[in-house]
């Protein structure tokens, strides 16, 4: 697949597909002109360049639980993998930047993206404490869920789901076709 591929975003540890024959360097010489995207929990290099990780374990390491703690000595948390959600979007955001760059200079591209990178990141922003009472979400009957929800049509029945945010071209998002089941999709390029 790699041979058609304009793009490869990942997310295994740094150096982890080297020894299949998918570093950087060989990468590079194999398919020239790729944009590869890494995304790693911890970056690829320091003391912890190495290892496993996840948004709660880099939330607890970077300082995001004691700053999200109900009373500052139990951890707490983001109310969301804000860390996964964040850094996917700068994903995003590196492979356009990337392929804008192989337009003008041609080569092969390579981003590197961690969470902890994000996590600091986030951590270095001005925050506003809100007083207890302000910061509790509004009672559940004064929003109105429904107007985020769709029903697609998927193998198994029908499912609802949120819908997709944001808009573009100042049209809505929408979810392009009915869901597949799980590993029911032959694994293909969509066509252009």
């Amino acid at each position: 697949m790699l041979s058609g591929a304009d793009v490869l975003v990942h997310g295994y540890r740094p150096h982890a597909l080297d020894r299949f024959g998918l570093g950087p360097q060989a990468l590079a010489e194999r398919h020239p002109g790729l944009v590869v995207v890494s995304l790693s929990a911890w970056g690829s290099r320091g003391p912890w360049g190495g290892r496993r990780g996840f948004d709660s374990i880099v939330q607890a390491a970077s300082g995001i639980a004691m700053a999200e703690s109900p009373d500052g000595e139990r951890p707490g948390a983001l109310p969301c993998q804000l860390l996964d959600h964040g850094t996917g979007y700068l994903c995003t955001a590196a492979v356009l930047q990337a392929l804008t760059r192989q337009s003008v200079r041609g080569g092969t591209q390579f981003r590197q993206l961690s969470l902890a990178r994000t996590a600091q990141w986030l951590l270095g922003q001005p925050r506003e404490t809100l007083p207890r009472e302000t910061a509790e979400p509004p009672p559940a009957g004064d929003v109105d869920g429904q107007a985020w929800l769709t029903t697609l049509d998927s193998a198994a029945g029908s499912v609802t789901t949120a819908l997709p945010p944001g808009r573009l071209d100042d049209e809505a998002l929408t979810w392009p076709r009915a869901l597949s089941r799980y590993g029911g999709d032959e694994a293909a390029w969509s066509p252009r």
